[in-house]
């Protein structure tokens, strides 16, 4: 159970403590970490790690401090939820994701790559989507998270995202700060009786506008073996034998949670949909991940497929076969690029 929002405020005033902790012996922390680095595996692992912390946690100050002058000018709060102050908090979001994309590229040596035709938002010169927009995409860490995030809301495309997200990464005291006073939600282990994440997904997908994306991620969890099994022995206990023989076939992601999903089409028609397959950073879930498995010099693939609002099916039997459909779509692409991958490293 999350601490109290009030409780969670405390945690601003300790990063600051923080970054002056760690700037004040940073020399000391550098020399650690080179000495480390000569011992574990990778070209200077714990130097790029500590320089990537530094960085995070020097945005997240500076987030902070802006998100406070900006409660300050709204007139202490009482003018954040309109649209200048709303645009301003995009604003500076965009900018915070776009340097810590760019610090994890350089530090890391990742390089990202769209593959194939696919609708994206970084294809110069391909016409993109001038409605609302309905983004499904597979689950698979903060990391893919943070990289689809920031694509949509570069600056060749600047859609402001509407995100259904767990409510533990509330724990992030940016995120909880920045997406808290934007119009997101955070789904509860144990939600409010009377008021379900359907019911809010819908509400935020009801005033969608040409500038705005709601960004789902249908799996609901990131992937792992083990709950690819218990999503499978769930539709098994509910009788649907259809669901359980696609699942089945689906090796790389879980089945879809078709709920979410058909509240947001049937509250925003209007919008067209976009599903997004991303594969490179999904075995990086936690810090203990991070530290294994630090992804270097590596390419990140990522893919989108638009459907124009016209072609999008309106019965919820239909949107749940279609939704499965693109489901296995989003699988075979992983599982191709995985396979590319693997013979370019053994070749």
């Amino acid at each position: 159970m999350l601490p109290p929002r009030r409780v969670r405020r405390v945690t601003g005033p300790l990063l600051v403590g923080a970054l002056v902790a760690v700037v004040a012996l940073l020399p000391v922390l550098v020399v650690v970490a080179v000495v480390v680095s000569v011992f574990v595996p990778g070209r200077w692992r714990a130097l790029r790690l500590l320089c990537f912390a530094l960085v995070y946690l020097a945005l997240e100050v500076v987030g902070l401090l802006v998100a406070a002058l900006l409660w300050a000018l709204s007139g202490f709060g009482r003018r954040l939820e309109s649209p200048p102050f709303r645009k301003a908090h995009y604003a500076v979001l965009r900018r915070l994701l776009d340097a810590l994309m760019r610090a994890a590229q350089r530090l890391f040596g990742l390089r990202l790559v769209t593959d194939g035709t696919s609708w994206s938002p970084l294809d110069d010169g391909v016409p993109g989507s001038t409605n609302a927009m309905v983004v499904l995409s597979r689950h698979a860490g903060p990391g893919d998270s943070f990289l689809l995030v920031h694509t949509l809301m570069n600056r060749d495309h600047l859609r402001q995202p509407r995100i259904v997200l767990k409510d533990v990464l509330q724990l992030d005291p940016l995120m909880d700060v920045y997406l808290n006073r934007l119009p997101n939600h955070f789904v509860a282990a144990d939600p409010v009786a009377g008021y379900s994440s359907t019911a809010a997904i819908a509400e935020l997908a009801r005033d969608l506008g040409e500038e705005d994306a709601l960004l789902i991620f249908p799996e609901g969890a990131n992937f792992t073996p083990r709950r690819r099994i218990r999503a499978i022995q769930r539709l098994r206990d509910r009788g649907l034998v259809s669901a359980v023989r696609r699942a089945e076939a689906m090796q790389h992601v879980l089945p879809p949670r078709p709920a979410g999903v058909i509240a947001a089409l049937r509250a925003a028609p209007q919008a067209d949909v976009v599903f997004v397959a991303h594969t490179g950073l999904e075995h990086l879930s936690t810090v203990g991940d991070l530290w294994r498995n630090l992804p270097m010099d590596k390419t990140l693939h990522l893919r989108w497929w638009f459907v124009p609002a016209a072609d999008v099916p309106r019965g919820e039997a239909e949107q749940t076969d279609w939704l499965y459909h693109w489901w296995q779509t989003v699988d075979d692409w992983i599982d191709t690029t995985r396979q590319q991958e693997s013979r370019k490293v053994s070749n």
